[in-house]
């Protein structure tokens, strides 16, 4: 029996048969022949020669094969079965975006801590440094030289303001006494000559009176014509010597009115006199030293904040900390300490375990069946925890991402490429590339 079972396994193995049982219903009908090749009518000899005690073994062993036979043809059975019933992925990796890190700067790699492949990383983490120790620093220095010269000079300019505004100062005084002096000599002048228009009254009067009395006395020949023509010339001297002093009075008043407003009348000086003018023009250099000083002080401040910007833009130019923007780990190192870099190339690649992906390929008819925030879940080859996800991404035929850490392009038994976001905390212990399939739940959406 063991012989024919043999017999009939090599028969089924030969290329002719090979070609004609490659499916599960090839094997199924292989797996029945192999099973029931001892219910050939040659043995029923055999077995009708066997004692009766024994007659039940026979049957008893029948009936374990068959089963064994069922149990297999069950499994690999329902393999292609489950697999037309599903929706269900070809094949499918575990994923994650990679984040490649560049340098700014163009240096020497330095390294800040020490990192290695699948070093775990937290976000903010300084990983390299770079560090030009050629960078321009012309304008630093230019401006820090143009900064100390204002600063040596402001000392020199508030010294001058402050003797400019003493000076003008002085003056101001000594022109403030010129024209109390001056007001004083008018208003005595005014005084001067208020008695003198009140002498000049009196002599008027007098001549007058005198006048009235020769004409009186001419009438009864008393007094002569000649000492009347003179008593009167005396009156009109008087009167134009009262009308002279009152002129001069009116011409003071106007002085004094003048120097009260800081003008001052005269014949052998201008209007204003040398203590104010001088006064004026000191005031007017004390005015051009305290422009200079604020422009000099608004200088240092503006070169100040140059410096402060300045510095700021030499050491991002001669230092640069490469730090990672995500938790994650290391997934490539492209460079090490010591190397020479150009500004914008790469020197790191960081998983980035905090968007977890699964990336699989599916058959066309599965691939049309789907839609975006379809429920999803990937179950491992390895036996680990399903994981729970949602359709993101229906890449199709098309080029997939390139910034996943493995290229859905290795999944290559079918063209068709899905990408299904992880819900699951499970999957921030990024364990990158363990394989499986993935289904998909039928007419559902997540919400």
């Amino acid at each position: 029996m063991m012989d024919r079972s043999r017999a009939a396994v090599d028969q089924g193995s030969t290329p002719s048969s090979q070609d004609t049982k490659t499916d599960a219903k090839g094997l199924q009908e292989a797996l029945h022949e192999q099973l029931f090749a001892n219910d050939e009518p040659g043995h029923a000899p055999e077995a009708q020669t066997a004692p009766e005690s024994g007659s039940r073994w026979p049957h008893l062993r029948r009936g374990a094969k068959i089963a064994i036979g069922l149990a297999i043809i069950a499994v690999f059975g329902w393999l292609p079965l489950r697999a037309i019933l599903e929706n269900s992925s070809v094949e499918a990796v575990l994923n994650s975006r990679l984040v490649t890190l560049r340098t700014p700067i163009g240096g020497r790699v330095a390294a800040a801590r020490g990192v290695t492949d699948q070093t775990k990383l937290d976000a903010g983490t300084v990983v390299l440094r770079v560090v030009n120790s050629r960078s321009d620093r012309t304008r630093l220095d230019d401006l820090r030289r143009q900064k100390s010269r204002l600063e040596n000079e402001r000392p020199s300019l508030a010294a001058k303001l402050a003797s400019a505004q003493a000076a003008q100062k002085d003056l101001a005084r000594q022109a403030a006494q010129f024209r109390e002096g001056r007001v004083l000599q008018l208003e005595a002048r005014i005084a001067e000559i208020q008695t003198s228009i009140e002498a000049a009254a009196a002599r008027r009067d007098e001549a007058n009176a005198a006048v009235e009395r020769a004409s009186s006395l001419a009438k009864s020949g008393n007094v002569s014509t000649v000492e009347l023509a003179r008593l009167t010339r005396e009156l009109s001297v008087s009167q134009q010597t009262e009308l002279g002093a009152r002129k001069r009075l009116d011409a003071a008043k106007v002085e004094l009115t003048a120097a009260r407003n800081g003008s001052f009348l005269g014949d052998s000086y201008n209007d204003r006199p040398s203590s104010v003018q001088r006064e004026e023009e000191m005031r007017q250099r004390a005015s051009d030293l305290e422009a200079d000083l604020a422009r000099t002080d608004t200088e240092i401040a503006w070169l100040a904040n140059e410096i402060i910007i300045e510095e700021a833009r030499f050491a991002d130019l001669s230092e640069a900390n490469i730090t990672t923007p995500v938790a994650g780990r290391v997934w490539e190192m492209m460079t090490s300490p010591g190397e020479d870099v150009q500004a914008g190339q790469p020197l790191l690649k960081v998983l980035d375990c905090s968007g977890a992906v699964i990336t699989a390929n599916v058959t066309e008819n599965v691939y049309n069946r789907l839609q975006l925030g379809d429920r999803a879940t990937f179950e491992p080859n390895d036996g680990g925890e399903p994981i729970s996800g949602t359709v993101v991404n229906l890449t199709g035929a098309a080029g997939a991402p390139a910034n996943l850490a493995i290229n859905p392009d290795a999944l290559s038994k079918e063209p068709y490429r899905v990408t299904v976001a992880s819900l699951d905390a499970a999957t921030r212990a990024c364990t990158v590339g363990r394989t499986g399939r993935v289904v998909f739940a039928r007419n559902e959406t997540a919400p």
